[in-house]
């Protein structure tokens, strides 16, 4: 009999008040990790899942129907998700960011997606950290748009439309008021006068620099003569139902934000000095189209760096027209080729954004003795 006796492991457990003492709601520091974070991601220093070390993350969703009693049904947004990764340089840890999604959620006074956040030692796999991820998730998707303003917007914008002005388009403002203080007027497209209110009231409290806000009952008058056109609305249950940009609407020079569902035509895409398209990791993409059947008009994901990736398929664009907002940070790519160029900027999420904004909210933790502390063993027999 074999006897091994291995040393404490214990875990820094951080709930959502311990996060807003360790600043995780601070934007302008949110978005300088995220841009050590890309330099990271350029130099490929990361990895996530997948055999090509470029998964978004691990899905489960449940059937339409099923002839087991009581077994979970399809629903709006009603997915699980584990996304695993590892971020190198300076953060040099390995995290895995798990959430569940439904919309019913928020009959019952929940938000829509309710997410966690483990942190682990990149060689033994022993987790040191886990804290809720909500906020964490929020910021670093407002924070990567606020990078894509910080290196491709025009110098001194003064116009910016938000089309969704939920969660996600909350954290773009604060990017946008953090990046661009020349923004004044915010133009406004959501689907109900409640959200429009709370999304303004927001703006009011936390945005200064906002000076006009304008509703706006097309997407079309919210993009007209916007320097900046953000998109963060959830996937709509019909394709078709998705918002669309026609590039008639878009102003020359203009900064197009995705970060959710977004339908543009691609035709023009190959005309490098009216498009520039910008990526926060193309490789994602790639790895989610390949596989598929040729695509069609309705049958693509609704996400703008889907459309990258279709747009090379048909032969439009190469691959070398895309590039990567690392490669941007790097210098290796220029933020944009002339000023009346539009860039359109897809960003589709990364685990490796969760690690970077956690491992930082975990230091300042650690630093100002935050945070609950867990014992998961004192010692081990193996036999």
């Amino acid at each position: 009999m074999n006897e091994n006796n291995f040393p404490n492991v214990d875990i820094l457990f951080l709930n959502e008040k311990d996060l807003l003492e360790c600043g995780v709601t601070n934007m302008k520091n949110c978005i300088d990790v995220m841009e050590k974070h890309f330099s990271l991601i350029s130099k490929g220093d990361y990895r996530m899942g997948g055999a090509n070390g470029n998964e978004h993350g691990l899905k489960m969703s449940f059937p339409n129907t099923s002839d087991i009693e009581g077994f979970p049904l399809n629903g709006p947004d009603y997915r699980f998700m584990a996304m695993p990764a590892y971020l190198g340089g300076e953060f040099r840890t390995c995290g895995i960011k798990t959430y569940g999604s439904n919309q019913a959620n928020r009959a019952k006074g929940l938000p829509r997606s309710v997410l966690m956040l483990q942190l682990l030692d990149y060689e033994s796999g022993a987790p040191y950290a886990y804290m809720s991820a909500n906020l964490i998730s929020s910021m670093r998707t407002g924070a990567v748009p606020g990078l894509g303003i910080r290196y491709l917007s025009i110098e001194k914008p003064e116009v910016a439309a938000i089309i969704g002005p939920g969660v996600m388009g909350r954290t773009a403002a604060l990017a946008i008021a953090c990046e661009k203080p020349s923004v004044t007027t915010i133009k406004i497209k959501g689907r109900s006068q409640k959200g429009i209110d709370e999304f303004i009231e927001f703006c009011k409290e936390n945005c200064p620099t906002f000076k006009n806000f304008v509703v706006c009952s097309s997407i079309e008058e919210a993009a007209k003569d916007s320097d900046i056109i953000y998109f963060g609305t959830t996937n709509a249950a019909k394709y078709e139902d998705n918002p669309y940009l026609a590039d008639s609407w878009i102003k020359p020079g203009a900064l197009v934000i995705s970060t959710s569902a977004l339908l543009m035509d691609h035709k023009d895409w190959g005309d490098t000095n009216k498009f520039k398209l910008v990526s926060d990791d193309y490789k994602m993409y790639v790895g989610w189209g390949q596989g598929r059947e040729a695509p069609t008009q309705k049958s693509v994901s609704t996400l703008i760096g889907m459309g990258f990736y279709d747009a090379t398929v048909e032969g439009i664009i190469s691959e070398k027209d895309i590039t990567e907002i690392g490669d941007v940070v790097n210098k290796k790519r220029a933020a944009r080729d002339n000023d009346k160029q539009i860039i359109v900027y897809a960003v589709g999420g990364m685990p490796t954004e969760d690690v970077a904004w956690g491992r930082t909210c975990y230091e300042t933790a650690v630093q100002k003795k935050i945070g609950t502390k867990l014992n998961l063993w004192t010692s081990a027999e193996w036999k």
